[in-house]
């Protein structure tokens, strides 16, 4: 996934030198939703078609009471598996703690994944079961010190279907928390703010990239509350929003159409491959 992070002066005996991993910038699209996907494509296959292009899908669940039921609970799961993510379902009022929560486990893990490659093309299958004790040590310590140091982009992404209304001051706060969080880390960290479904299009963007999230409040201003959830079309538009990640051509050239048509007053027509 990061071509750039090359690992050296790794011996095949198992006998570690240095060890040496740029620093990478790291992609998330973090979904925050309390129901199933019922328009556009699969939420899954988005999120596969994310992993593809290197950027990881973390998923929240955010219910009241036990409204999500089985079949909502298996969504998210499958999304974050198909998206290299993680999930969670959590209360309202514990949203702030666990978008900073899954956040960093995602990041700790994809570095993980990285550096666990690369060992084993040099190190064999047995990676960093060969490496001897205080190897490892230095390893995980690595691993802490890149997600400290490490780029981070994160495109929140909040479902604004009908039932989640009652809880946007949560997601208000929630945002301005992980603001707060992303500013305190010594790597460059950006993120963007989406609601869905858009007025016009699947995603409306609240909040462009910046580095520092000051107008939290513009999440729940004119928004497009309906009862449709297109959580497909969502991740596969807030993909487009990272620098040098392409869509695949059909997908491309269905969005620049979507563009030059001011006449479909918001509906909502599938992505098609």
């Amino acid at each position: 996934m990061f071509s750039d992070l090359p690992v050296d002066t790794v011996a095949k005996t198992g006998r570690m030198g240095r060890l040496f991993v740029k620093e990478a910038t790291l992609k998330q699209i973090l979904v925050v939703t309390d129901g199933c996907s019922n328009s556009g494509m699969s939420p899954v296959a988005a999120a596969s078609l994310a992993r593809e292009q290197g950027i990881t899908v973390n998923v929240i669940g955010v219910i009241d009471k036990s409204e999500l039921g089985e079949k909502g609970e298996r969504e998210i799961r499958d999304i974050a598996e198909a998206g290299g993510g993680l999930c969670d379902i959590v209360y309202p009022q514990q949203l702030a703690q666990t978008v900073q929560m899954l956040t960093r486990k995602a990041m700790t893990r994809t570095i993980h994944q990285v550096v666990n490659k690369e060992l084993k093309e040099i190190l064999g299958d047995s990676g960093i079961d060969e490496l001897a004790p205080e190897k490892r040590v230095q390893v995980a310590g690595m691993v802490d010190e890149l997600g400290e140091k490490s780029s981070l982009n994160v495109v929140m992404l909040v479902d604004t279907s009908g039932s989640m209304k009652p809880k946007l001051s949560a997601v208000q706060q929630a945002i301005h928390d992980f603001s707060i969080s992303l500013h305190s880390r010594s790597g460059q960290s950006r993120m963007a703010v989406g609601s869905f479904p858009g007025k016009h299009k699947y995603l409306d963007i609240r909040i462009p990239w910046t580095e520092k999230v000051e107008q939290a409040h513009q999440i729940t201003s004119d928004l497009a509350m309906s009862g449709i959830t297109p959580t497909g079309p969502a991740i596969v538009e807030a993909i487009a929003l990272f620098e040098q990640v392409k869509l695949p051509q059909p997908l491309a050239d269905r969005y620049a159409s979507m563009e030059e048509d001011d006449d479909h007053n918001g509906s909502l027509r599938d992505h098609v491959f």
